[in-house]
């Protein structure tokens, strides 16, 4: 019970800051900035930066280099710079939507390459990153159900970023722009959370069959030694009679 609540603690604690950062401070920031005066475009622009923030200060804080938050990074920065060049503001949700939609087709382009991109995702967030732990989890590679688990992994998440980025393209010019700030930050977290949930019930059962296999493997090498050590002393007891 005690690591189950010390689980979920973490977990709360490792959703906090993409909360904060991601959707109460840009929703806050864009009212306050509208309100005095500051256009709608300008406003999104500015509360697009929210995230970059995050991620440094996620850097600052751990002091040290990390690739896929430096990735992040840079698509955050790039998408707030092109935002200069729109003068409405739904073409600044469409671009925070193309850059979703593009990261989509990367996980879906990965799947004609030797390992999908999950797999290395996978060994990033599911290993501790000692030389250990890696080569344990590159030797996963072997068995036929990893594989079509990262592939499976792979293709979900990769449609799942595509149709996100199509539904979000409809919403914007559907919803008012205040409506739209809230749903731009809130759904991408939603569907990451659905995605993230989803990814760790399939890891369960699939770590739940690996072990029944192992048990079954194991049941059938002792039946087989028994049946060995049987044949072996039947000769003994005849010679006895």
């Amino acid at each position: 019970m005690k690591n189950e609540r010390g689980g979920r603690g973490k977990s709360v604690m490792n959703w906090a800051p993409a909360i904060l950062f991601g959707v109460v401070l840009p929703f806050v920031t864009y009212g306050v900035l509208t309100d005095h005066g500051v256009s709608k475009v300008k406003a999104l622009l500015l509360i697009s930066l929210w995230p970059a923030a995050e991620t440094l200060l996620h850097l600052a804080l751990r002091r040290r280099v990390d690739e896929f938050g430096v990735m992040m990074l840079a698509m955050m920065v790039l998408g707030a710079l092109s935002a200069l060049a729109y003068n409405s503001t739904e073409l600044v949700f469409i671009k925070d939507s193309a850059i979703t939609g593009l990261l989509g087709l990367v996980f879906l382009g990965s799947l004609a390459l030797r390992r999908p991109l999950m797999f290395y995702l996978g060994r990033k967030f599911g290993t501790d990153g000692t030389p250990e732990d890696l080569a344990r989890w590159n030797g996963l590679w072997q068995y036929p159900g990893f594989r079509r688990a990262q592939y499976l992994l792979t293709s979900v998440w990769g449609t799942g970023f595509l149709v996100e980025a199509a539904i979000r393209v409809a919403l914007a010019y559907t919803l008012p722009t205040e409506a739209m700030v809230l749903v731009n930050n809130v759904f991408p977290l939603v569907v990451v959370a659905a995605l993230v949930a989803w990814t760790v019930r399939v890891g369960k059962q699939g770590r739940a069959r690996q072990a029944a296999a192992q048990a079954e493997a194991e049941a059938q090498a002792a039946a087989r030694a028994g049946a060995g050590l049987a044949a072996d002393g039947a000769p003994a007891v005849k010679s006895m009679a």
